[in-house]
């Protein structure tokens, strides 16, 4: 039983790890090469990978989808530790609209001129930030879509992810309040049931016990008084 505590444990972990690593903003150190629109087909499961702005587009099979090509530099510890290589990076540029994940984002022709504008060359390269959410996947065509983009003075910029910093001492605090009146709940509401439950078992097990025992008293007075009966 402790086991399978253990294993589901590790489950939603291991689930809410991956929801919160998906939607939460990520922030990269790019180089804008290119940027581009092209028809994608939406009519498979890959479709989850996709923006949902408007009613329309959830009823569609494919549309144009805005590119931009950038290279990145590559990094540490989840963006924290920058390196010294880089690698391709493809961003899409979708609305989500009203949907989740919940940016509210209806800017993407400003994002696509922004990126226009930092189009550059590795002779003369001119550095941006690049916020997204999502994951890059070649194998499902899978790319992470683009939020917002600044230029930065060079590539060694310092990046401090203030929004999830925050993100994660709320949900801390909430898990701990949650926990809290729980408990309180628990002390206040759940044991005096349970324990009131346990007393009424005992009560039940103790009544058996003692008809059970006058039972066995019963039959014993029987099994004396066929002992003592005289042999004809």
């Amino acid at each position: 039983m402790r086991r399978i505590k253990i294993i589901f444990r590790v489950l939603v972990f291991l689930v809410l790890g991956s929801l919160l690593h998906y939607a939460l903003p990520q922030h990269d150190v790019v180089r804008v090469v290119n940027t581009y629109q092209e028809r994608q087909d939406l009519n498979d499961w890959t479709r989850i990978f996709w923006a949902r702005p408007d009613d329309q587009s959830a009823t569609l099979v494919n549309r144009d989808v805005q590119f931009i090509q950038t290279v990145k530099k590559r990094t540490w510890a989840l963006g924290f530790i920058p390196r010294e290589t880089t690698e391709v990076m493809v961003y899409r540029n979708e609305d989500t609209g009203w949907g989740w994940p919940f940016y509210f984002k209806f800017d993407t022709a400003n994002l696509q001129t922004e990126a226009d504008d930092l189009v550059s060359t590795a002779e003369t390269p001119k550095w941006a930030v690049m916020t997204h959410y999502g994951w890059r996947n070649e194998y499902v065509s899978a790319f992470p879509n683009a939020i917002a983009i600044r230029p930065v003075a060079g590539p060694h910029v310092t990046i401090i992810p203030w929004f999830n910093i925050f993100f994660f001492i709320f949900l801390m605090a909430a898990i701990l309040f949650i926990r809290a009146m729980w408990r309180q709940f628990r002390e206040r509401s759940v044991d005096p049931l349970l324990d009131a439950a346990g007393h009424q078992i005992d009560e039940v097990q103790a009544d058996v016990a003692e008809r059970k025992g006058r039972m066995s008293r019963w039959f014993g007075t029987w099994r004396d008084k066929n002992k003592n009966r005289p042999i004809d």
